[in-house]
């Protein structure tokens, strides 16, 4: 087995145009601490990264609403068993409170300042390599919070700065005030919408493209499909795994699985191949609690696909027969559409 895993070398690529340069395939860390199962044991999580590390993922993220704040604590851990100058770490800020009277999103100069002393506390390291905005707070114009981001990279406390779910204004706006190196977002078979303005404007203005959900938050792995979903998984809450839209989608399921058979891997691995494959820009960050969906992950890397067949998958997933939302109604203004926030010198409201 290890011949075998020595097989698989993962690519570098470079994220932005600033000189980041990350593994092709990231590890993404917040399942570590529950949402779609029940947390791991520190010491399960912490050998999971390491075992992500020692084939070859370098790139890891966590976020400071991650369990809240226990992810980070976790990654935190790991990185005392890894080489610190061999990792890139990114984290994200933004989300200040969610619960069920909703969600406050907070970009203010004051709470960027907080946030990143607290983060990198938290993490016990010096510096985060990307720092996220994680998703945009429309009271506060973009200006305002990049300006306060700009200084922490001049103080050295950040290298790179992020945008997650970031519209395409918004995007634009914080590219002026200091060169954006990723904006994160969720792309995957069944989840398409970035492609007609949001990849185009990264690819403009020399902007990596990290894609969370590439598996379609497991729906690809099975997940909903051949797996019953925990009681207390945050994917029973999207319209997408419940009851008829469920049904609907097991029948595109069905078309992976087939196409997944003639490529000789899983249906998981061909949905993370379709979005490796979009492009040396594009750096998917699946995460996974079992070291075998790890490896499964990391093997994906192997599927080659020409032009046609990423065209017969792309048609097997038709996205107008995808079925339900994304998100439920309540959370339907932390996706990018919904991202642009007011001009700048415009009086924040409170």
């Amino acid at each position: 087995m290890a011949e075998q895993q020595q097989k698989i070398q993962i690519p570098r690529v470079k994220l932005g145009t600033q000189g980041l340069e990350v593994s092709k395939l990231g590890y993404g860390c917040m399942g570590l601490s529950g949402a779609y199962n029940d947390p791991v044991a520190d010491d399960l999580g912490i050998s999971i990264i390491k075992h992500a590390f020692d084939r070859g993922v370098t790139f890891f993220d966590t976020s400071d609403f991650y369990g809240p704040k226990t992810n980070e604590i976790l990654l935190g851990k790991a990185l005392k068993q890894l080489p610190r100058e061999k990792v890139q770490l990114a984290t994200k800020f933004g989300i200040a409170k969610f619960d069920a009277t909703g969600v406050v999103i907070n970009g203010t100069p004051e709470y960027v300042r907080s946030c990143i002393e607290a983060s990198l506390e938290r993490l016990d390291v010096d510096y985060i390599d990307l720092y996220y905005q994680h998703r945009v707070d429309t009271n506060t114009p973009i200006e305002d919070t990049m300006s306060e981001l700009k200084k922490l990279v001049e103080e050295g406390k950040i290298k790179y700065i992020g945008l997650s779910e970031a519209s395409p204004e918004t995007i634009k706006r914080a590219h002026a005030v200091h060169p954006i190196t990723a904006v994160q977002i969720e792309w995957s078979l069944w989840t398409r919408d970035i492609e007609e303005q949001i990849v185009p404007l990264c690819r403009e203005l020399g902007i990596g493209i990290v894609t969370y959900s590439p598996i379609g938050r497991g729906f690809f792995g099975g997940r909903g499909v051949v797996e019953t979903l925990p009681a207390n998984s945050f994917l029973s809450m999207l319209p997408r795994f419940q009851g008829e839209n469920l049904d609907k989608n097991k029948i595109l399921y069905a078309k992976i699985e087939k196409l997944a058979e003639k490529h000789g891997c899983t249906p998981a691995q061909l949905a993370l191949a379709w979005v490796l494959h979009q492009g040396d820009d594009v750096v998917p960050i699946p995460g996974t609690t079992k070291i075998k969906n790890l490896d499964s992950n990391i093997d994906s890397l192997k599927v080659k696909l020409t032009e046609e067949d990423l065209k017969e998958i792309s048609n097997a997933v038709p996205i107008n027969e995808v079925s339900g939302d994304l998100l439920p109604q309540s959370l339907s203004q932390m996706h990018w559409k919904f991202a642009n926030t007011p001009p700048k010198g415009s009086k924040v409201s409170t």
